[in-house]
């Protein structure tokens, strides 16, 4: 109590004696600037999607207040702040900026776009000079920033404007040679004509096929009934329709007539007949050279070929006539169908051309929008060269402090209590540790009236001996270290366990300690795997449900345990884990039962009745001794229960 006392006292003599410091304040708001550029690009400002009143930083994840607060801290500022008040050290030389960095504070007030900074000094006068000196010169600073950036981003961008406009220009010419080159005039609604064109085109094509079909089947029997081709039929049409050469034809039927009437009277060689032969022969070569000047035709036909009845004349006209429409049908299809093969062949390359044209104008309006903005940064810029506004502004100015800051003497007073702390609770320690020292094991065992089963020094990873608690890393020495002390120890406790009362046969086990400690909880383990190894059928309980910690030790889920099973929710056999050959784990479990649970309660007690029918033993991990007597009242409720005090988490202790 004196070395905690004397401790704190000579604390708060420290503070009293310490001269007063005090502490001046102001605070700085900041907006983003109306123009950015970074590299080539443009970054937009507020009336582009940004925020007026927000700073925008480069990477995602920072903030761009701090930023500031490395500039406001930076040396150039430092020092101007010093040049601009003259400020000295104790000794009367020049301030250094790391001094004057020392007393000051620059931080982020939470949430908002404001810096808050703070200088403290022994000067009340001096501490605010330095604050509001500081952020005049910070708003300086930012001003001729601004002003020379742009400068140096108008310089950059009137470069940049005849090049953007040309290829702006180069833009609009390849768009308008691609339409011209391609017949180009919407694509979109040409798509959807040429479609419609294309099924009326191919309704047009089967129609015209239909039609074509018709006449040549009408072409064909008109030719089959007058059983001539085409041209003979032409002949015949052309002759019959000329008054020239029916006249002939008349004369001819008059002079064959007027020739079989002599023929009777007179001799084939009577002047009169042959005179009448030599005039029918006259006409006919007269018929023969009219025939071919209307016709073309050189060969003579005989007369009474082209005599024809007016049947057969109506019969060659009709035929004539089906000639023509077939004609006609013909090329009407060929032009149906060689319209139809120009639309197909159109609206094959449709998609291409599409395509094109969108990636020409996607060229030009990029190269658009490029120029337009270019021009507006322009002028913004030119409006900037003439700004005298600064993207921060003053809220708050520092004024002179009246009181002293007490933080310093805060500091010192509870730096004496903790040290106090320290040095008295680490004096009690070291005389209870040297009190409890090089004692025998027959000292522990009358110290604590019960039977010693053994002791379990504490091992390192490799091995070894550790002098402190504090430096074990080995948790489960029966499994990880077979061959050490400690697992050797963990064996002869096991087997002390047989003589504690041979009067009584044990069944559990409770294992416990005066203090909370883990090592409780390795212990129990270490023991119940050190009985398992011998072919003993084992199952260890954690019951200490304030700090469980079995479920760690073994890597086991804290889903399902003894706290359910305390409640009715589940039985043993749903909830137990097998963890190595005749040992299986029931964890605390992750039900809302009290803490301080009674072991007298009848689900406890049937849960200890079928586990002692079920294994040789039962090792129960209980809480300690001081925050729960149920270790002590489980022994007392069954005679086949052996509690297992841990002295010092070093001897177990038969009570």
């Amino acid at each position: 109590m004196s070395i905690f006392a004397g401790t704190v006292a000579a604390s708060m003599l420290v503070a009293a004696l310490l001269k007063p410091v005090y502490q001046a304040q102001g605070r700085i708001l900041f907006k983003n600037s109306s123009f950015k550029i970074i590299g080539d690009n443009l970054s937009p400002n507020n009336t582009e999607g940004g925020s007026a009143v927000d700073l925008k930083p480069l990477v995602s994840n920072q903030n761009p207040l701090a930023t500031q607060v490395e500039i406001i801290s930076s040396p150039l500022l430092l020092n101007g702040t010093i040049e601009k008040l003259h400020l000295k050290n104790e000794r009367g030389e020049r301030l250094q900026a790391t001094d004057l960095k020392t007393n000051l504070a620059v931080k982020i007030v939470a949430g908002t776009d404001l810096l808050q900074i703070d200088y403290k000094d022994r000067e009340p006068n001096q501490t605010a000079s330095v604050v509001n000196a500081l952020m005049n010169l910070y708003v300086a600073n930012d001003i001729l920033t601004n002003r020379n950036e742009a400068e140096i981003i108008g310089r950059f961008m009137s470069e940049q404007l005849p090049q953007t406009q040309l290829n702006m220009n180069a833009a609009e010419i390849a768009l308008r040679k691609f339409k011209q080159q391609n017949n180009i005039i919407d694509l979109g609604e040409e798509a959807k004509i040429a479609v419609s064109t294309i099924g009326n085109l191919e309704s047009g094509i089967v129609t015209a096929r239909s039609q074509l079909a018709d006449i040549k089947a009408q072409n064909q029997e008109l030719h089959q009934k007058i059983k001539l081709n085409t041209q003979d039929a032409m002949i015949f049409s052309t002759v019959s329709q000329s008054p020239a050469i029916q006249g002939i034809l008349t004369q001819l039927q008059e002079l064959d007539r007027q020739i079989a009437i002599e023929s009777s009277r007179f001799s084939e060689s009577n002047p009169i007949i042959m005179s009448l032969e030599e005039k029918k022969i006259k006409l006919n070569e007269l018929l023969a050279g009219q025939i071919s000047s209307v016709t073309g035709i050189q060969a003579a036909l005989p007369p009474g070929a082209l005599r024809v009845g007016e049947l057969k004349q109506n019969l060659i006209k009709e035929l004539l006539q089906s000639e023509v429409q077939r004609t006609g049908a013909t090329k009407k299809l060929a032009s149906l169908e060689k319209a139809l093969a120009d639309y197909k062949k159109r609206v094959w390359v449709m998609p291409q051309l599409l395509q094109t044209q969108r990636q020409l104008e996607k060229q030009l309006e990029v190269s658009q929008s490029t120029y337009k903005t270019l021009l507006k940064k322009i002028q913004e810029i030119q409006l900037a060269k003439t700004n005298s506004t600064s993207n921060a502004r003053i809220i708050n100015s520092a004024i002179v402090p009246e009181d002293a800051d007490p933080v310093t003497r805060n500091i010192i007073a509870s730096l004496g209590l903790l040290m106090g702390a320290l040095f008295s609770t680490g004096t009690v320690a070291y005389l209870a540790r040297k009190e409890r020292s090089n004692r025998a094991p027959q000292d522990v065992s009358k110290l604590f009236r019960s039977k010693l089963l053994g002791d379990i020094p504490r091992q390192a990873a490799d091995g070894s001996f550790v002098a402190h608690p504090e430096s074990s890393k080995v948790e489960f020495a029966v499994r990880d270290l077979r061959k050490s002390l400690a697992s050797d120890r963990s064996q002869i406790i096991q087997f002390n366990l047989r003589f504690v009362n041979s009067a009584k046969i044990i069944k559990i086990i409770t294992i416990t300690s005066t203090i909370a400690s883990g090592e409780k909880s390795k212990k129990a383990a270490n023991l119940a795997a050190a009985i398992a190894g011998l072919g003993q059928k084992v199952l260890l309980i954690d019951a200490d449900l304030r700090t469980p910690y079995q479920h760690q030790f073994w890597k086991l889920p804290l889903a399902k345990g003894l706290s359910e099973i305390l409640v009715g929710n589940s039985n043993f056999r749903q909830v137990a884990w097998t963890v190595m050959d005749n040992l299986d784990i029931l964890t605390a479990g992750a039900g809302t039962l009290q803490p301080l649970f009674s072991v007298e309660s009848h689900q406890m007690q049937s849960l200890i009745h079928e586990i002692s029918h079920l294994y040789d033993f039962a090792i129960v991990d209980m809480p300690p001794l001081l925050i729960s007597t149920n270790a002590i009242d489980m022994e007392r409720m069954n005679d086949n229960i052996l509690t297992i005090d841990l002295q010092d988490d070093l001897t177990p202790v038969a009570v």
